[in-house]
Parts: C-alpha cells; sequence; structure tokens
C-alpha cells in the first residue's frame, strides 16, 4: 500500500509541479535585450480578491487560503476599527462597487486575466477590469508629489531575473480587497515578478503604510499563464452594466 501510495504522490508531482517554486532546469526566456521575458496573458488562481487573509465562506463569497504572509495584517488599533467599518459598508464604498480602478496590487489578483507587454524602457500591463491600463517606467524617478492616483505611479528595475516594481504616488480610496483591507495615501507597493516556469510566475508584494501599519507586511501568490491559442483580454464594459442594472430597477 505504501508503494503505491508513494507511486502515486510521485505521478502527481511529475504531472502537477509546484509552482510556487523554480521547476528544475527551467531557463527563463529572455527579451532581444537579455532580461526575462515575462510578457503574455496571466491571471490568479485564488480567491484574495474577496478577502487577503484567510477566510470562510459565506453567502456568494467562497472560502479561501489567505495571501498574506502570516496572515496577520499590522494595522493600528484605530485603523483596525475602520477595516471593520469599511466591511459593514463594503457593498457602497468599495471602489470595485462604483466600478473605479481598484488599485496596485489588487488589479494583479482581480478574477479576470491581464496581459504583460514588454520594452527595453517600459512595461505595460493591460487588465480587463474597466479598461485598465498600467505603465512601469524603466527610466527614471518617480515625480514630486504628492500626488492622488488610483493606480499610483510605478517604476522598475530588474534585480537578476526579477522584475521589482516600486509604486507611490496613491489615493486612499481604493481596498486591497472587497473585505474592507485598505491603506492610506503613504501607500508604498513594492511588487517582484520571478518567472519560475513555462507558465508560472511568482508574484510577492511588500505593503508600507506608516499611517495605517505599525509595520511593513507581505503578500505572495502565483500567477498563471493561460494557455488558450486565442485568449486575449476582453471588456468588463463595468459602468455600462451598472447603468443598465439601474434602469431595470
Amino acid at each position: 500500500m505504501r508503494i503505491k501510495k508513494t507511486s502515486a504522490l510521485l505521478t502527481y508531482l511529475l504531472v502537477f509541479p509546484l509552482t510556487g517554486l523554480a521547476q528544475e532546469n527551467y531557463m527563463v526566456p529572455r527579451t532581444m535585450d537579455g532580461h526575462p521575458d515575462l510578457q503574455g496573458i496571466w491571471q490568479t488562481l485564488n480567491t484574495a480578491v474577496w478577502n487577503i487573509q484567510d477566510h470562510s465562506s459565506s453567502w456568494g463569497v467562497p472560502a479561501g487560503q489567505g495571501v498574506v504572509v502570516g496572515n496577520e495584517i499590522p494595522y493600528q488599533p484605530w485603523a483596525q476599527e475602520q477595516r471593520e467599518e469599511n466591511f459593514e459598508n463594503r457593498m457602497t464604498n468599495d471602489t470595485e462597487a462604483n466600478c473605479k480602478m481598484v488599485g496596485v496590487p489588487r488589479i494583479t489578483y482581480m478574477p479576470y486575466p491581464f496581459q504583460i507587454l514588454q520594452t527595453p524602457n517600459q512595461i505595460v500591463m493591460t487588465y480587463e477590469w474597466v479598461h485598465t491600463i498600467r505603465n512601469i517606467f524603466m527610466t527614471g524617478d518617480h515625480p514630486e508629489g504628492p500626488i492622488q492616483w488610483y493606480m499610483g505611479d510605478s517604476r522598475g528595475r530588474w534585480e537578476g531575473d526579477t522584475l521589482v516594481v516600486d509604486v507611490v504616488h496613491f489615493t486612499d480610496e481604493t481596498w486591497f480587497d472587497r473585505s474592507g483591507n485598505f491603506h492610506g495615501e503613504s501607500l508604498h507597493v513594492i511588487e517582484r515578478y520571478t518567472r519560475t516556469g513555462p507558465d508560472h510566475m511568482l508574484y510577492e508584494v511588500t505593503i508600507e503604510d506608516p499611517e495605517v501599519f505599525s509595520e511593513p507586511w507581505r503578500m505572495t501568490m502565483s500567477l498563471y499563464r493561460r494557455q488558450e491559442d486565442d485568449i486575449r483580454v476582453l471588456e468588463y464594459e463595468c459602468y455600462e452594466l451598472l447603468e443598465d442594472q439601474r434602469q431595470h430597477n
């Protein structure tokens, strides 16, 4: 029986390799300028859009394992109270509920595919949610602030085979998920994108906001490259759909 179980486990790992780790002997594809090629259409397969922490199921919400490292968000006492108030008002105060852009890093784990396009000086990410387009500039510094942008200002650099993106200049309107986890205008996001296999990428995020959190904290998850021959980023016309819904009510 033990032999059969061991054999079955080995077969499973061969067919479904561990995606969070770099696959053995994997050679990262590279662009003409020698950097890792991250291009393609990617998507998460988790429940972070509902809640980035561990959560049980409720009406319309599937149970899920969190993406926060350690599963704890170090809110300051006043901010924990605000998070609870946000949860109570999530159907009206969340930018997603109002068809607005949802910010970084949340846009990455929205339940829709997004596309990465790459040049030596700029990386562009196009998202299905409300035509969001994000420009990651590989040269230059952040403009002087304060500036309140939904998607912030993104500046990228390469650390070995990892794309590191530094993002600042946020509005405080966006949340991290539909459950009310939030930030302030001082949000500072550091993203790390690392290819770990032909169709997998590790996405790591460090969150800093001294006005809301007592210390920095992290999220991590896998991104999966879509395989369909005709896959493309479509359009989620939220404003139009919301208006249609209002007219029928």
